[in-house]
C-alpha cells in the first residue's frame, strides 16, 4: 500500500494542504458522495418553491387548473421519498473515504515513528506519542466528517439559495448577500482568540497524556515508598491546569455562538420585514414571501452552521498542527545508506571517533580508535558515564559520530542499509523489554516460522524448562504488560532466548545477564560461550568476573579507551582496569 507523504509530497503544516494531501487517493469518493447529497438534499430546495407555487395558485383558483396542483404535489413526494437511498449512498462514498484516510494517516504516523531517531524518541513521551496517534487523528477524522456533512452542506445551501433567489428578484437576492460580510467579521474577531485557547487545551491534553503513562509505570516504585498521594498531587495539578484551559476555551466558544445567533435572528427579522414591504407594494408575489423568507432562513442557518462548527474545525486544524510535529520531524535516523551487506563477517573499525548529544559540549567519546576483528568477543567496562553504553548504540547505528567514522567489514556505516544490516545483530539490553503476548511470541519476535526442535533446545540452553513447567498454558501463557506476571531474572531469560534463536553473527550485551541469580547466571553464561564462538560480540559488564572469558577487554575513562587487553593482561599490568576489580573485591 502506497502511505501518505513517502515522497515528501508535506513541506508545510497549512491546514488546507494536508487536507487535500489527505484526500488525494479518494477525490472520487468525495465528489460522488457531494452528488449524492445535492440530490438527497434536493426537497429542502424543492418544498419552499412549490409552496410558494400552491399559495399563489390559490389566491388565484380561476387562472390555475387543478392538475397543476396535483403536478407540484406528486414532484414533492417523489423528491421527499429519493432521500431514502441517495442518502445511504452518500453517507457510503464519505465513509469509504474517511476510513481510508484514517487508517492510512495512522499507519503513516505509526511509520514515522519508526524512522525517527533514537534521541528523538528520548525526548516524546510514550503518552504524547499515543494522544498524537489516536487522540489528534480521531480530531482530525471528526473534522473532516464536520467538512463534508457541515461545511461543505452549508456552502452548497448558500449557492443553491442565492442563485434561486436571483432568478426571481435581485434586490432579494442583494439583500440576502448583506449577510456574509457579517459572518466574516464574526470569525475575524474570534478567530485568533479560539485558535489560542484550542493550542493551550491541546498542549495540556498532551502533558495530562505523558504524566498519566508516567504514573503507570512508575505505580511499582509509588506503592513501594508510599507516595501515592505524592503522584495523585502532582496529577490533579496538571488536571487543574486542563480545567482551566478547557473552560476559558468553553466560555470563548459560547460568545462566539451567542453573538452569531443573536446577529442572525436579527438579520431574519429584518428580511421578513423588507419582504412583506415589497409584497404590501404588489413588487412580489404573496406567496413569494414565504419562499424568500424560506430560504432566507436557510442561508441564515447554514452561516448558522459553518459558525458553530468554526470551533471544531479549530481543533481539528489544532490536532494537524499537532501530527505534523511527527510527520515533518528531520531528527530521523542518522544513517540513510542503501547498501545492503554481503557475506557479513563482523569486523568493527572506529577511526577517531568522537561523540556528543545534542545540545551538549561535553562529548561522550574523544579520539575512540579501535579495530574489532570478526568473531572477536569484546568487553567494555568502566565507570558510569565513560561512554560503553554509546559504543554498543554506535555499533547498532542508533548513533552516528559527529568526528571520525566506524566501519563495518571495511564498509562505512554511512553508506549501509540499517534494516538489512540489524538483521545480524542480536541486542540484549539491561532493561529487558517484553511486551504482552505468550512466551513463545516474544521468544520469536520477528521470526516468520520457527520449529518446535529449535525453540526447545534455546528453551533448555537459556534453563527456561522449569520456568515454562510452573505455567498454566506452558510456552502460550500470557505474560501480561511488560512482562509483569514473571520474576526479573525469568524476563532476562526470555529475552536471551530471543537473542539466541535469531543465529545472529553479532552480538551486544549490556548487563545481559545482572538480573539472574548465581545458578542461572552460570548455566547461561555456558549458552552465552556456544552462542559468542564464532560470532563478533561486544559486552557490556560491571561484575568484571563476568567477562574473564573476553578475548580483550577495553578499559574506558571519560570517554576514552586508556587501558585494553586480556582480564589477566590487564590485572597484570595493575593500572584502571586492577583498581575496579579491587573495588568489587
Amino acid at each position: 500500500m502506497e502511505h501518505l507523504f513517502e515522497n515528501e509530497a508535506l513541506t508545510d503544516r497549512r491546514p488546507s494542504r494536508f487536507l487535500l494531501l489527505l484526500y488525494r487517493k479518494h477525490w472520487s469518493k468525495l465528489l460522488l458522495s457531494i452528488v449524492f447529497f445535492l440530490l438527497k438534499h434536493s426537497p429542502v430546495y424543492v418544498i419552499p418553491i412549490i409552496t410558494a407555487n400552491l399559495i399563489n395558485l390559490a389566491m388565484h383558483p380561476e387562472k390555475n387548473s387543478t392538475s397543476t396542483l396535483w403536478l407540484n404535489i406528486i414532484v414533492l413526494a417523489f423528491v421527499i421519498v429519493q432521500n431514502i437511498p441517495t442518502q445511504v449512498l452518500h453517507i457510503s462514498y464519505l465513509s469509504k473515504a474517511v476510513r481510508y484516510m484514517e487508517a492510512e494517516l495512522r499507519s503513516t504516523l505509526v511509520r514515522k515513528l519508526q524512522r525517527l531517531s533514537m534521541s528523538a524518541h528520548g525526548e516524546l513521551m510514550s503518552g504524547k506519542l499515543q494522544a498524537k496517534v489516536l487522540r489528534d487523528v480521531e480530531a482530525i477524522e471528526f473534522l473532516s466528517r464536520q467538512m463534508m456533512l457541515s461545511v461543505v452542506p452549508a456552502i452548497i445551501n448558500v449557492i443553491v439559495a442565492v442563485a434561486i433567489t436571483s432568478s426571481r428578484s435581485l434586490l432579494v437576492t442583494g439583500f440576502f448577500v448583506l449577510t456574509i460580510p457579517a459572518a466574516l467579521a464574526i470569525v475575524s474577531f474570534f478567530r485568533n482568540k479560539i485558535k489560542a485557547s484550542n493550542s493551550e487545551f491541546r498542549k495540556q491534553i498532551e502533558s495530562m497524556s505523558g504524566q498519566v503513562s508516567e504514573m503507570v509505570g512508575m505505580i511499582p516504585i509509588t506503592r513501594a515508598h508510599g507516595l501515592e498521594q505524592t503522584e495523585i498531587n502532582k496529577i490533579d495539578k496538571t488536571l487543574t491546569k486542563l480545567r482551566h484551559k478547557g473552560y476559558k476555551l468553553d466560555i470563548v466558544e459560547a460568545y462566539f455562538g451567542s453573538y452569531a445567533w443573536v446577529t442572525f435572528q436579527l438579520f431574519q427579522v429584518l428580511c421578513l420585514a423588507f419582504t412583506i414591504m415589497l409584497a404590501y407594494k404588489g413588487t412580489i408575489p404573496i406567496g413569494d414571501v414565504v419562499l424568500y423568507q424560506s430560504f432566507f432562513t436557510m442561508i441564515l442557518g447554514s452561516i448558522t452552521q459553518l459558525l458553530n462548527v468554526y470551533p471544531n474545525i479549530a481543533k481539528g486544524f489544532e490536532s494537524i498542527y499537532s501530527v505534523t510535529e511527527i510527520l515533518l520531524s528531520k531528527d530521523t535516523e542518522a544513517y540513510q545508506g542503501k547498501k545492503k551487506p554481503e557475506a557479513l563477517k563482523g569486523q568493527f573499525t572506529f577511526e577517531n571517533v568522537s561523540f556528543g548529544y545534542p545540545n551538549s559540549e561535553r562529548h561522550v567519546l574523544q579520539q575512540f580508535n579501535i579495530n574489532v576483528k570478526a568473531g572477536e568477543s569484546i568487553a567494555l567496562v568502566g565507570a558510569s558515564g565513560a561512554g560503553k553504553s554509546t559504543v554498543l548504540n554506535l555499533v547498532i547505528g542508533f548513533s552516528k559520530p559527529g568526528e571520525g567514522r566506524v566501519l563495518l567489514d571495511g564498509v562505512p556505516m554511512d553508506e549501509l542499509d540499517m534494516g538489512a544490516y540489524r538483521s545480524s545483530l542480536a541486542v540484549v539490553p539491561q532493561t529487558t523489554l517484553l511486551f504482552s503476548g505468550s512466551i513463545r511470541e516474544n521468544i520469536t519476535y520477528g521470526l516468520p516460522s520457527v520449529s518446535d526442535e529449535k525453540l526447545a533446545e534455546i528453551i533448555r540452553m537459556t534453563h527456561l524448562e522449569d520456568v515454562i513447567a510452573q505455567l498454566p498454558d506452558g510456552l502460550d501463557t500470557m505474560i501480561g504488560e511488560h512482562g509483569g506476571r514473571l520474576s526479573g531474572g525469568q524476563r532476562q531469560r526470555i529475552a536471551i532466548a530471543r537473542a539466541l534463536i535469531r543465529d545472529p553473527k553479532i552480538i551486544l550485551l549490556d548487563e545481559a545477564t545482572s538480573a539472574l541469580d548465581n545458578e542461572s547466571e552460570y548455566r547461561v553464561q555456558q549458552a552465552m560461550r556456544k552462542l559468542t564462538q564464532g560470532r563478533t560480540t561486544f559486552i557490556v559488564a560491571h561484575r568484571l568476573s563476568t567477562i574473564r572469558d573476553a578475548d580483550r577487554i577495553v578499559v574506558m575513562k571519560q570517554g576514552r579507551c586508556v587501558e585494553m587487553g586480556t582480564f589477566e593482561e590487564l590485572m597484570e599490568l595493575r593500572g584502571e582496569f586492577y583498581q575496579l576489580k579491587q573495588l568489587q573485591s
